[in-house]
């Protein structure tokens, strides 16, 4: 008999994976805690192994669940788009500024499913520096961007906060005094974050590699040079930490998303702000 993953479970699941809590996930999705569990006991049971590892401090995917993770996001992003793009014929361009983040994550393949529907339609998605983000928003050439709170160009018309997770490199001993940090260069409220729970936490730390960008973080991660703070959907499933407990819980990162004024009215630019929604 043919196993089916009913997209219950899988909503289910990418919330708990976001809120790095079921107690949150039921809250966001506003089900019960023992509803969402045993949505997960069945989604595991169809899958054949755990997805979630638990602690105290909340739960985080298994190398099952990191595996699972973008195929479910992609089926219930195909679900809503089937729901809602059948039908519709959308032309234009719409520019789209993305976190380096999340454009290393699902979002451009839902961006690209979203085109495929609408051939007619033209996005370009950008990941640039604040600087030239905001340049390139102030004059038009992207009418939506979605990156940390303080470094949206303009009025979020929304937010949403999402946790971050450690990944480890192979052979990096977790309990190591100091501890070494693989960091993004820039300073953002994000690497101040992360340093300040460790100061917090009490841990000594050093920096063991730093770069400007997310393929170079993830490199020396691979590398054995330290640990690293990423979002969930960025962390390859080699580099999660087993030892729940080792290092402290990292705080959550706020996103937003600010859509310039001229664009308001537009079908393609609402249709993919929806979209980018649906997905963060």
């Amino acid at each position: 008999m043919p196993r089916d993953l009913e997209t219950a479970w899988l909503r289910s699941f990418v919330a708990i994976v976001r809120a790095g809590s079921i107690s949150r996930a039921a809250a966001a999705l506003g089900h019960t805690q023992p509803a969402l569990s045993q949505q997960v006991r069945k989604l595991e049971r169809a899958v054949g192994r755990p997805l979630f590892h638990r602690s105290p401090s909340g739960v985080s995917p298994t190398r099952a669940g990191e595996e699972l993770l973008p195929y479910a996001e992609r089926i219930l992003a195909l679900g809503e788009a089937a729901l809602t793009e059948t039908g519709r014929t959308l032309t234009g361009r719409c520019g789209v500024g993305l976190l380096e983040d999340l454009a290393a994550s699902q979002l451009p393949q839902v961006l690209a499913d979203l085109a495929r529907l609408h051939p007619g339609a033209r996005l370009e998605v950008l990941n640039l520096s604040h600087a030239a983000m905001r340049e390139a928003y102030d004059t038009g050439r992207v009418h939506l961007v979605l990156n940390e709170v303080p470094a949206v160009p303009g009025p979020p018309r929304w937010t949403v906060r999402r946790p971050l997770v450690w990944a480890v490199g192979q052979g990096v001993e977790v309990t190591a005094d100091p501890l070494p940090v693989v960091l993004f260069s820039n300073t953002c409220a994000w690497r101040t974050s992360v340093l300040e729970t460790l100061e917090r936490a009490g841990r000594p730390w050093r920096v063991a590699f730093e770069s400007n960008s997310l393929a170079g973080v993830l490199a020396a991660v691979r590398a054995g040079l330290g640990v690293a703070a990423l979002l969930p959907a960025n962390r390859e499933p080699a580099m999660a930490c087993r030892e729940a407990d080792a290092l402290p819980t990292l705080p959550d990162v706020e996103l937003g998303l600010a859509r310039h004024p001229r664009s308001e009215g537009d079908p393609l630019i609402d249709a993919v702000e929806t979209a980018l929604r649906r997905m963060v």
